[in-house]
């Protein structure tokens, strides 16, 4: 077991507190003493130059998964050089959330599409198989994968020689 901290911080520095116009604008401090500045989804109000909640979800998702996924290649000592995705996580009403009782349906990132591409090196390449073999085992190790009810799409980009 291990515990994972952040400390979450946001201050009112304006009179005008009414929803349209305070700033939604707040830091996460990580251990290690890391600060990253971070907002609402524009669409809600927030800057789009600072990390939203949404984004950062995306992030861990993908970030566990090709972490998984190169602690996995390396055990069955495949190099990998490179690792890019460009995951895409979409919020929409879940209906899953939706009752007569509860009222309307309730936002939720309901689908996370994550698009891996990978580059191997060495004389040990694996072929198409074993890469998704090794994604759907990272997908079922994932940690966060694990704790959450999204549905996560892999779609990787297999580079042709």
């Amino acid at each position: 077991m291990s515990e994972h901290k952040v400390a979450i911080s946001w201050k009112n520095e304006q009179d005008d507190f009414s929803y349209k116009n305070y700033d939604r604008t707040h830091s996460w401090k990580f251990g290690g003493d890391i600060v990253i500045k971070a907002s609402a989804a524009p669409e809600y109000l927030g800057k789009k130059e600072f990390v939203n909640p949404e984004e950062a979800f995306a992030a861990s998702l993908a970030s566990c998964h090709m972490l998984t996924f190169l602690a996995l290649a390396s055990i069955k000592k495949y190099t990998i050089s490179f690792y890019e995705d460009n995951a895409v996580a979409i919020l929409e009403k879940n209906e899953k959330f939706s009752s007569s009782s509860s009222g309307p349906a309730r936002m939720a990132i309901t689908k996370l599409y994550l698009r891996p591409k990978i580059t191997f090196s060495g004389d040990n390449i694996p072929n198409e198989t074993i890469i998704n073999e090794i994604h759907h085992r990272a997908h079922m190790e994932c940690f966060i994968a694990n704790s959450v009810l999204t549905e996560i799409i892999i779609e990787p980009v297999f580079n042709k020689v």
